[in-house]
């Protein structure tokens, strides 16, 4: 039994997606010239995120045997005393995170073989999701904050990609550049917060700042009474409602469903919306000692999980639902963080994974059957059609519910045992928050279900728009959104569906067989630290567990188990018996259906609030420094009179025509030679001298200044890496 983890299976773990990212973003694109293939691309990233999920496993199965490593592998720099390392801390909460985001990234990957077949940037979306498997190992592997912070800011690079990937979507890039700068708010406090350790323990190493926590307990931030503890864990907590998207920074997440539906189920499933989640049960030696922190949480989380899941009810758009259905769940999450319950939160984390992960995937079926169309009024009927789809979104669907056996109910009963049970302030209008979630969150998982799946077919609507667009239009059938006449809906290929299987195993059984070990046994020990005197939650009902069968008999006769399958129920009654009742419901609550349509006008708030108030205060400023500076001062002093100082030295010293001359037939020679901005530039082998240094130089500048963002940004990401091996003495230890 090894007590001490191989560092080179660690070092494969977290290189190897990395290795086929760069492989097929460098040698699958553009950029490289279109080396390699398609097909090797889809190869490249698919084994090496193979490789990192086995070598996952293996160090997963180590850990539960007792390894743990932390420690560092190299020293990054060194500031006058302190030293900043890059290293690991592999525990029980890191392992088991490297084995659930490798397992999802993997099927993804998959999945996303048949998804993006007929794409014409599939190298670089592999490389892309690939490089954020990378990121989010960097995260939850890390030992310090600097490594937190660069899986932190390295997801959220990798999100704006992503979700922007359709570079031809106005839409697509909109929803891209919203996240990212929502996330930056976030940020901005998450900065805070890691400067406040450094500060204040004098150290970014976990294992030093958890062995300073009582003296952070008792220190104040100078010249406020706040306590540094709460400070910290505020600010910190703030970076994480970015990232895992709680209200009132929850809004980038609905719209980045713009993005391809792989895409979709990986960033809501197991990696960037939970890192928020990971990070607190990471820290949660810090979270114990600060009351006002924990209190924030669980009244953050209880809004998020309410009134965010209320907005599902109304939405028309398949993946917006379940995009709000993931927001009201990491409310959830959150509110068992707040209830000091951490373990709940991430055993929560888990199950959801698998579910949700399962549920995106099928609807990304459904849209592939419907071809391309996401509007849930154009649907119905389905089960026929797409059988495996069909039996699999169920399976995920009563998993999100919490149907006795499934593994939503053992992570999401639990959360409301632990709210009940705790003493923090906010407990109680938490509760009530959640247990109404219950209902919403069967009503709004199984009208979408019930919509899609069951009741008439309403194909034909879509089916007219279409016929009277491309007559109208002139539009070619292929472009058009939707079936077209006489099509039906097709279940999806092998490549797709054995996915789909993979995950719905894990969405029916991991929550009867983990709860024991999770919550109650010892696979969290030394790891996530509980001060059960101050907060009772987890002991107590540690006190009435006694199996996950005699805890499956014991919730089927409470009130919460029964207020879930009423939300079903209403939604059977609504869409499949009755459906006329919705519609008379949503003309007498106009009022309440607009807000929620309009998802409580924090969108609007945003744009005309801050951005508006931001662009004419930018505005005035311009008019001001245009007048008053620019005209009078900047150009007619500084530009225009340094120019011609600059040009009458440079004129003294070079002959000029000569050279202006050599390099503009050089250019032109190259210009001459190419068909198009973007292909191959053969220089003139006769030219010497300036001529055919300004040839060469122009044929190698044509690729690297492309006009392309994502490849700028992949240019940076590598010579960062480049600049840390070159820079940096590597010395494993």
């Amino acid at each position: 039994m090894p007590d001490q983890l191989n560092i080179h299976l660690l070092l494969v773990a977290l290189f190897a997606p990395l290795a086929g990212a760069l492989v097929a973003g460098l040698m699958g694109s553009l950029f490289g010239g279109h080396m390699i293939r398609r097909r090797t691309s889809k190869a490249v990233t698919v084994t090496g995120v193979a490789v990192s999920f086995v070598c996952s496993l293996l160090t997963l199965a180590d850990v539960m045997n007792g390894a743990r490593f932390d420690g560092d592998i190299y020293t990054w720099m060194t500031v006058g005393e302190t030293t900043f390392g890059i290293g690991f801390m592999i525990d029980s909460l890191s392992a088991m995170m490297m084995a659930l985001v490798t397992f999802i990234s993997l099927l993804v990957h998959i999945y996303s073989m048949g998804y993006m077949e007929n794409d014409d940037n599939v190298s670089r979306f592999f490389s892309y999701i690939s490089l954020f498997t990378f990121a989010m190992l960097s995260l939850v592997m890390g030992n310090n904050f600097i490594q937190l912070f660069f899986g932190w800011e390295a997801v959220g690079v990798m999100s704006y990609l992503l979700i922007g990937f359709w570079l031809e979507k106005p839409t697509a890039v909109s929803a891209g550049l919203k996240a990212f700068l929502v996330n930056r708010v976030g940020d901005f406090g998450f900065m805070i917060g890691i400067g406040l350790v450094f500060a204040f323990a004098g150290s970014l190493n976990y294992r030093d700042v958890f062995g300073v926590r009582e003296q952070l307990a008792a220190m104040t931030v100078p010249g406020t009474g706040w306590l540094v503890i709460t400070a910290i864990c505020l600010f910190l907590f703030v970076g994480a409602m970015g990232k895992s998207a709680q209200f009132p920074l929850h809004v980038w997440l609905p719209d980045s469903m713009e993005g391809p539906t792989p895409i979709s189920a990986l960033i809501h499933a197991a990696t960037m919306v939970t890192a928020g989640i990971f990070m607190v049960a990471r820290l949660s030696p810090l979270y114990e000692l600060s009351e006002v922190a924990l209190s924030v949480m669980v009244i953050v989380g209880a809004i998020s999980a309410l009134f965010l899941g209320l907005v599902a009810m109304v939405q028309t758009d398949i993946k917006r639902i379940v995009a709000y259905s993931t927001l009201s769940q990491l409310g959830y999450m959150v509110v068992a963080l707040g209830a000091s319950a951490y373990s709940v939160a991430v055993f929560h984390l888990m199950t959801h994974a698998f579910f949700k992960a399962l549920l995106f995937l099928a609807i990304g079926s459904v849209i592939l059957g419907m071809h391309h169309d996401q509007d849930i009024r154009n649907m119905g009927g389905l089960r026929k059609y797409m059988p495996w789809t069909y039996a699999t979104a169920l399976v995920g669907s009563l998993a999100l519910v919490g149907v006795p056996f499934f593994s939503g109910f053992y992570s999401k009963e639990s959360i409301i045992g632990a709210i009940r049970t705790s003493s923090v302030p906010g407990s109680t209008f938490a509760m009530l928050a959640v247990t109404a979630g219950l209902f919403v969150t069967g009503y709004y998982t199984f009208r979408l279900f019930f919509y899609v799946f069951h009741g008439r077919e309403r194909f034909q609507r879509q089916q007219l728009v279409n016929l009277k667009t491309a007559e109208k239009e002139k539009v070619p059938q292929g472009n058009l959104i939707g079936l077209l006449p006489g099509e039906k809906p097709h279940e999806s290929p092998w490549i797709i569906r054995m996915p789909l299987l993979l995950l719905a195993i894990p969405s029916v059984l991991i929550g009867y067989m983990a709860i024991d070990a999770m919550l109650y046994g010892t696979f969290f020990d030394g790891v996530i630290v509980v001060d059960h005197a101050r907060h009772p939650a987890m002991s107590v009902m540690a006190g009435h567990f006694a199996s996950a069968l005699s805890m499956t008999l014991h919730e089927i006769m409470t009130p919460t188990f029964w207020l879930a399958i009423a939300g079903v129920g209403t939604a059977w009654y609504f869409y499949l018996v009755n459906p006329i009742m919705p519609i008379r419901l949503r003309r007498r609550m106009r009022f309440l259906y607009r807000m929620l349509v309009e998802q409580y006008y924090l969108d609007s708030l945003y744009l005309r609030g801050f951005a508006g108030t931001a662009l004419r205060v930018g505005d005035v400023l311009w008019k001001w420094i245009d007048v008053t500076l620019i005209d009078d001062w900047i150009i007619s002093r500084f530009f225009v009179g340094g120019g011609r100082g600059l040009a009458y030295v440079v004129s003294k010293v070079f002959d000029v025509g000569a050279m202006v001359r050599a390099l503009l037939k050089g250019a032109s020679r190259q210009k001459s030679g190419s068909d198009s901005a973007g292909s191959a530039v053969t220089p003139d082998r006769n030219a010497t001298g300036y001529e055919g240094l300004a040839g060469w130089f122009v044929a190698a500048a044509r690729y690297f200044q492309s006009g392309y963002l994502y490849q700028y940004v992949f240019v940076m990401i590598v010579g960062l890496l480049c600049l840390l091996l070159w820079f940096v003495p590597f010395s494993l230890k």
